[in-house]
């Protein structure tokens, strides 16, 4: 296929790979935008790897892979719209036949498109895999025979057993962005986006129950996350209750080291949550809720505590400010590297390639 030996396709040499982002943030992001953090991990760790990766994301991107963008800056304000979504698919699914495997990141749109193609597709599932979102998948897969579901979680697939998944291959962070803290202050920090399923109330409930100063860093830009904010987080702004905003990496990374512990009390089936593996890579323990993947990230009594019911959670916080940084932060070495998430997504692509072949 493509000019190259079944020897060479099959063996160790490098692949022609096509990763289609989201079209809505760049790649990596300048501030809010989870998947487009990984997708930049992974793009640039398969260039290191002497892979030929081209990217499809915004123009304001930057990345040593070939970039190719349909919008030359990043169309935020206009998130949800298909056509935006579906130009900036095309863009990749005209040049298919220049790939050996195309890993879309995008959603459902460019997924269906995929079916248009003899190249294999490998889709991630970055949303949570209950209600209509997920019927959406049982629906289309049946239509899509070459393409390959992949999980963060194996609670998405616990949700969902009859879709046929390809593979579970958990997020990561980059680690040396990342710095150990061992001299705590006293307060709990809370990192998210401002909506009733993320929790920052539930936080500022158990920072209060615990006695201990909250400071909260977040999204809030589109109505609803404005709207919850006025309603559930303003009200309690004071000398506890501290909004930074939604502030850049290193400030990120100096609030998540210095915290007693990090709090995570969600309410929803959440994806993953890369702020848990951020807080664990700065030494900082986590206090979650029994939600989504939230057991398979948190180690109980290890790297922080997981309980049923969020205000439980102002129990342990003396319990986790006294585990040790350095376990969490060689557990976050151990399970959630960059490394990791390239040599898993290279051996998924090689079988994916292969099956298509067959």
């Amino acid at each position: 296929m493509n000019g190259q030996s079944e020897v060479g396709r099959f063996g160790d040499a490098p692949l022609r790979i096509a990763i289609l982002s989201p079209p809505w943030f760049p790649v990596p992001p300048t501030g809010y935008g989870g998947i487009e953090a990984v997708v930049s991990l992974l793009v640039e760790g398969l260039v290191e790897c002497g892979h030929d990766v081209t990217l499809f994301a915004s123009g304001d991107s930057h990345t040593r892979a070939h970039l190719v963008a349909a919008f030359p800056d990043a169309p935020s304000a206009l998130i949800g719209t298909t056509a935006v979504e579906l130009r900036h698919a095309i863009e990749c699914y005209v040049r298919a036949d220049r790939f050996d495997v195309i890993h879309d990141h995008s959603g459902l749109l460019a997924l269906a498109l995929g079916g248009l193609t003899s190249t294999p597709v490998v889709h991630t599932v970055h949303g949570p895999m209950d209600g209509d979102h997920a019927d959406d998948y049982a629906r289309l897969y049946p239509l899509l025979p070459n393409a390959r579901l992949i999980s963060i979680s194996l609670n998405q697939q616990r949700l969902r057993p009859g879709l046929p998944w390809f593979a579970n291959i958990p997020n990561a962070v980059d680690l040396g962005g990342y710095r150990l803290g061992t001299e705590k202050e006293r307060y709990l920090a809370f990192v998210g986006r401002m909506s009733a399923d993320k929790g920052c109330h539930l936080a500022i409930e158990i920072a209060a129950a615990a006695g201990l100063p909250l400071r909260i860093a977040g999204k809030r830009r589109e109505p609803p996350e404005l709207a919850y904010f006025a309603e559930h987080v303003a009200p309690h702004l004071g000398p506890n209750v501290e909004y930074l905003g939604e502030i850049p990496h290193e400030a990120k990374v100096d609030l998540l080291r210095h915290a007693l512990a990090t709090l995570f009390p969600i309410t929803w089936e959440e994806p993953f949550g890369l702020v848990m593996i951020e807080s664990m890579a700065c030494g900082t323990p986590v206090l979650a809720t029994r939600r989504g993947a939230v057991p398979e990230i948190v180690e109980h009594g290890v790297t922080g505590f997981v309980v049923d019911h969020p205000l439980e959670l102002a129990a342990y916080v003396d319990a986790a400010a006294a585990l040790d940084p350095a376990t969490l932060r060689a557990h976050a070495e151990a399970s959630f590297s960059a490394e990791r998430l390239v040599a898993d997504h290279v051996a998924v692509y090689r079988a994916a390639v292969a099956l298509a072949a067959a």
